[in-house]
């Protein structure tokens, strides 16, 4: 029971720290210092910082995970085993899944959308097409962490 508390702790703050991030600060920044090339690196910076804190988040709740599938001592492929067993291992590979997605999306985001918007900024490049792949990228994060919260905090 402790380490499914922890789960759910860890998940609510994956998920309030992009929603406070991503729905609060970064607008907060490109209203109050006016420039988005000033507010811009600022929120480069942030959203790499989230990044980096979700991928130690992400890996934190899959150790949990793991330990919580390996403890409910399911069946191998093919053997009869407890339908409720069977059904608690689902939930947590699902849950895992939504880990791995929010997780693959972080490294997306950093490592290939970042850049692209900052090449983009210093070239004239299709600005407006990588800053929306980026927040669609962030809102797929948001979405897996929301539903990793839901999902532990049965």
């Amino acid at each position: 029971m402790p380490m499914q508390r922890l789960a759910v702790f860890i998940a609510a703050l994956w998920w309030g720290g992009i929603s406070g991030l991503s729905f609060v600060a970064v607008p907060t920044l490109f209203a109050s210092l006016g420039s988005p090339a000033v507010a811009g690196p600022v929120a480069a910076k942030l959203f790499s910082l989230q990044c980096w804190a979700g991928l130690g988040l992400g890996l934190a709740l899959l150790l949990i995970l793991r330990r919580q599938r390996s403890m409910g001592h399911f069946p191998l492929a093919g053997e009869a085993g407890d339908p409720a067993k069977l059904l608690v291992m689902q939930r947590v590979l699902a849950t895992m899944g939504f880990v791995l997605a929010a997780m693959l999306l972080a490294l997306l985001q950093e490592f290939g959308v970042a850049q692209k918007i900052v090449t983009a900024r210093a070239t004239g490049g299709d600005l407006r097409m990588w800053h929306s792949l980026g927040t669609l990228m962030v809102l797929g994060q948001w979405l897996c962490a929301g539903a990793v919260l839901w999902r532990s905090s049965r």
